[in-house]
């Protein structure tokens, strides 16, 4: 872990940076102020600084004081170390910001005790970003094919569709259904019907535009959202999508399966509700399949 001293005494930065390093830790060492608040601002910060209270310039409450007036820097550990040991200094030096106080001259053990507590806290703050991320992720992406999940994806569907509205655009969906997937099931077991869902997902997913979105609506149903200006057309996008799935082999535990889709496609034009646009590429989507499958049909 890196750990940043800023102490003006070259003795005292000296010594210090030696023990530290010692210990393990990736030492970065400035005279001042101003310096380590630098240092601070970079993506690749040291979240561990030992900052000395008095120093030219900007000193080390100064520096407590700027790191904290940003909510995103609360992931800093910061320990001041000073010779001022009365009550009232302590005080003022945590109510800067500080998370803890080191009192020169100062025990190596001591140093070393509360040097490690600042490292587990960051430590376990750093896991629990992680874990908030991975829920985060897991609240909005399908379990099995890592794409949007139904929420997700209709949540996007209304932040889309008011938005066209806003720009005199357009909003087309695509209901996309894996033909005869209950087949599949029945014949190959359901383990092959994951492996063609997660395989659907990942075809589908490389040939949309970056700005296109996609999820998983329910079942082998999922969902396109396409957007463009009045009078953009979706033909070419989900007769393409169509190609590319029809007769694809897809690779499962049970050997190669070969899958195609249909797809009901609606426009947002006049539609005002997402439920009038889901609607109608719902009805779109049953008139695939009631004319053959494996087609586009446009409601």
């Amino acid at each position: 872990m890196k750990v940043l001293i800023a102490e003006d005494d070259l003795t005292s930065r000296t010594i210090l940076a030696a023990i530290l390093g010692k210990w393990g830790y990736e030492v970065i060492a400035v005279s001042d102020g101003q310096n380590a608040w630098e240092i601070l601002q970079k993506a690749d910060a040291p979240k561990l600084a030992l900052l000395d209270w008095k120093m030219p310039g900007m000193d080390g409450l100064e520096v407590c004081r700027r790191i904290r007036q940003d909510s995103c820097n609360d992931s800093f550990y910061i320990v001041i170390l000073t010779s001022k040991s009365e009550k009232k200094n302590i005080v003022a030096g945590l109510d800067a910001g500080a998370n803890d106080y080191i009192i020169k001259p100062y025990d190596s053990e001591e140093l070393r005790a509360r040097v490690n507590v600042g490292r587990r806290m960051i430590e376990m703050q750093m896991e629990l970003e992680e874990a908030k991320n991975t829920l985060a992720h897991e609240a909005m992406h399908d379990h099995l094919t890592g794409i949007f999940n139904r929420r997700a994806i209709l949540d996007m569907l209304r932040r889309e569709l008011s938005r066209a509205r806003r720009n005199g655009e357009t909003v087309s969906i695509g209901m996309c259904d894996l033909d005869h997937f209950k087949q599949i099931n029945d014949s190959y077991g359901h383990q092959a019907g994951d492996d063609v869902l997660c395989g659907f997902a990942r075809t589908v997913q490389s040939n949309l535009r970056d700005y296109d979105m996609f999820g998983r609506y329910g079942g082998e149903e999922f969902l396109v959202i396409a957007t463009g200006s009045a009078g953009w057309s979706q033909e070419v996008l989900y007769e393409r999508l169509r190609a590319k799935i029809d007769g694809h082999r897809m690779d499962t535990r049970s050997g190669e399966i070969c899958i195609t889709m249909s797809v009901g496609v609606a426009v947002s034009g006049d539609v005002e509700t997402v439920d009038d646009l889901l609607g109608s590429a719902d009805a779109a989507l049953y008139r695939a399949k009631e004319e053959g499958r494996n087609r586009v049909v446009y409601a």
